[in-house]
């Protein structure tokens, strides 16, 4: 784990004047070994996975860090209970491993134990919670053969009908027959992480270059516009990595996704009362599915989420179908004390998942369900040379980088060795009882570890940053700053919309509008 340490990791700080920089160095500048297409978590990823190797790397991204479907998730890192039940063993003993890797050696800043609790309301089957138990242990079972410690994730238990509503107060008590309490894994925000990789990949050598668009690609690079400016040139690459996502066979002909769509509802905390712990809420009629309830800390609580195929074209932000608000309401409140109604929404957000599609092309969309398509990932080769990465899942992103870019290594015959990744700390990282000293508050610790110290300095420096954004919300002026000057944050939307969670309530985006764009305002000026 590495050294604990106040100030931002040497070259780790992303900011408008190193994009320009590195933009003008880089386009039909010298030839790199590795330019990655998407600047999501398997993007972000490739790019710190080359870099660490010791391979010179560009990352481009049409947008910002983390834009399309890795801020769009549950937030969760899961072990792979799930795909146990499908017989798809390879895939959950991959998720537990990497699971257990941000847990314990590359995040535990930003990777927690969550507690879940699955009430036995009459609605469960005693059938059903004996399966449920048994997958429980299984999961349990999984954590062992990833050897991530009891000390990280507890055991699974089972819960008396007192114990359940002590952990869930919201539940209702009518012929509640207890409970079922299962562990874990908790982003604090999955967009913070793909931040920190772009950060650590940074200060490892790698460009990273948003708002870049790849207009075509080829084995030798590509041909990219700035999206600020308009301006057209040509990236030379002796390897080029398309981690697009649902966008990847926009970009290289015969890569075929098959969207799938998961909604997230965004309620006020006070709607539901105190939530030490999440819900799994069982959906009816199914055996292996459940919408899950997410207390977020800040006043939020999400629920989610629906696995639906999408078709047609795919949009840079999903819509919620109201038939997805429809859905979630519903099952949320047949385990519910207190009725849950529309206008309890506040906000809403869907993902796409980009999964590979298997079905014939003789046969589209004959295949499985989207909830039943396998999360494996794929690294595929296109006659041109570009090397795709798709499939997969949030969790596993580390996983997908390194099979990525050892396929650069070995088609393009690039000196590298394997990948460290697997423990190499993020920027923030540090060992939990150094994360424990650190004197700064424990909300800013959690999403920024080892730099926290350095964030509430800010605010120590100049009260007026130290005020909360938003009333509500726990968000400062000084978080704004430091998305500004170290997170690579170039207007509003990067500061409220990914490096902090404000936009996903159109209220609350409204509200904090004028701040951001008045810190985006100075920091112009003073740059300038």
């Amino acid at each position: 784990m590495s050294t604990v340490s106040s100030a931002p990791a040497a070259g780790a700080s992303l900011s408008a004047g190193r994009r320009s920089r590195e933009l003008t160095d880089t386009v039909g500048g010298p030839v790199v070994d590795v330019l990655v297409v998407g600047l999501g978590a398997t993007g972000a990823g490739a790019a710190l996975d080359a870099a660490a190797r010791g391979l010179s790397v560009v990352a481009v991204d049409a947008h910002d860090l983390a834009f399309g479907t890795s801020r769009w998730s549950s937030k969760l890192i899961h072990g792979g209970l799930r795909y146990l039940a499908s017989a798809q063993f390879d895939v959950a003993h991959e998720s537990a491993v990497e699971r257990g890797v941000l847990m314990e050696r590359t995040a535990p800043h930003l990777v927690r134990a969550q507690p879940f609790v699955l009430p036995l309301t009459p609605m469960v089957s005693r059938g059903q919670a004996a399966l449920a138990w048994a997958g429980f242990r299984a999961g349990d079972t999984l954590r062992l053969a990833a050897r991530t410690a009891r000390a990280t994730l507890p055991a699974p238990r089972r819960l008396s009908a007192v114990e359940a509503r002590h952990l869930a107060p919201a539940l209702r008590s009518d012929r509640l027959r207890g409970g079922l309490l299962s562990w874990d894994g908790r982003l604090t925000d999955d967009a913070r992480l793909v931040t920190a990789l772009a950060r650590t990949a940074a200060a490892r050598g790698a460009r990273i270059l948003t708002r870049v668009r790849a207009l075509e690609l080829a084995s030798s690079g590509a041909r990219i516009r700035d999206e600020l400016t308009g301006e057209e040139g040509v990236i030379r690459a002796r390897a080029v990595v398309n981690a697009s996502g649902v966008w990847a066979g926009d970009l290289v002909d015969g890569i075929r996704v098959r969207p799938s769509r998961g909604t997230h509802l965004v309620m006020r905390s006070d709607r539901l009362g105190p939530l030490p712990a999440g819900l799994h809420v069982p959906v009816p009629g199914e055996t292996n599915r459940f919408v899950l309830v997410l207390p977020q800390g800040d006043g939020r609580v999400y629920v989610g989420l629906t696995d639906e195929p999408v078709d047609g074209g795919i949009p840079d932000v999903p819509e919620v179908p109201e038939t997805d608000v429809g859905f979630l309401l519903d099952v949320l409140g047949s385990v519910l004390d207190v009725p849950v109604h529309r206008e309890d929404v506040v906000g809403a957000f869907a993902g796409l998942r980009p999964l590979l599609d298997t079905t014939s092309e003789d046969r589209p969309g004959s295949g499985a369900r989207t909830a039943d398509v396998s999360r494996r990932h794929a690294v595929l080769t296109s006659s041109e040379g570009v090397i795709t990465v798709v499939g997969g899942k949030l969790t596993t992103y580390r996983r997908m980088a390194e099979d990525a870019v050892d396929a650069a290594v070995a088609a393009r015959r690039l000196g590298a060795g394997p990948s460290p990744t697997a423990a190499l700390p993020l920027v923030g990282a540090a060992a939990p009882h150094a994360l424990a000293a650190l004197r700064a508050p424990r909300r800013l610790v959690r999403r920024y570890g080892t730099e926290a110290p350095a964030v509430q300095a800010l605010a120590d420096r100049d009260p007026r940053l130290g005020e909360r954004v938003l009333p509500d919300h726990p968000v400062t002026g000084a978080e704004l700053l430091w998305a500004l000057r170290h997170e690579g944050a170039l207007d509003e939307a990067d500061l409220l919309d990914r490096r902090t969670r404000i936009g996903l309530v159109p209220e609350d985006r409204a509200a904090a509008l004028e701040t951001a764009r008045g810190l985006l305002g100075e920091t112009t000026a003073r740059r300038d």
